[in-house]
């Protein structure tokens, strides 16, 4: 598959979690928005903030590698990249979650997640549909010879571009659809 075709599935299959995300926030119940199967479970509202806090850090930091700002991630590296929508569009005081500035919700047991307490649709719909139009960005600006660069030293084997992307983009499929079969069972424990 040449590169350019590469680089128009990745964009159309971010737009399907685009889409999915506005169809799931928009004009959501927010008691629907915040209910938890169980104290355990994450939220779909806490899905969808989760999924687009992670592709923000994710193509902001592939973005810099790939523009020489910074050098990939070394072994046991862990850094914040500069540029993220979460601080730069002001969506981290919008939010005003009882986070640091730079959490993305990997790892948080069960009772960060259940300190989570934004409900807005609109709000949640908003921050995702900024990460969207960056993530669009970075990847037109992308070109062939990116694709196979490495951007994470981390792990074995090393991250390229191209890894990066294509895991972003599972990730977030995961957890939009995540999001929704939440949904679907809190319509029907709640009515």
């Amino acid at each position: 598959m040449s590169s350019p075709a590469a680089l128009e599935l990745l964009a159309d299959g971010f737009g399907r979690v685009a889409e999915t995300v506005s169809a799931l926030v928009h004009d959501a119940d927010p008691r629907l928005l915040s209910y938890q199967p169980d104290a355990a479970s994450n939220s779909a509202a806490w899905l969808v903030w989760h999924l687009a806090r992670v592709q923000d850090d994710h193509l902001v930091d592939l973005a810099a590698v790939l523009e020489g700002r910074t050098a990939p991630a070394g072994s046991g590296e862990h850094r914040i990249p500069d540029g993220q929508e979460w601080q730069q569009g002001g969506w981290v005081d919008r939010f005003n979650l009882p986070y640091d500035a730079h959490e993305t919700g990997f790892g948080q047991g069960a009772r960060a997640v259940a300190a989570f307490s934004v409900t807005d649709g609109h709000l949640l719909g908003g921050y995702h549909a900024a990460v969207h139009q960056a993530t669009l960005a970075v990847i037109g600006s992308l070109t062939e010879a990116d694709l196979p660069r490495i951007v994470d030293r981390r792990w074995q084997p090393e991250v390229t571009a191209s890894s990066r992307l294509v895991s972003v983009l599972n990730d977030t499929t995961q957890h939009a659809g995540q999001a929704a079969y939440v949904l679907g069972l809190a319509e029907r424990a709640l009515g």
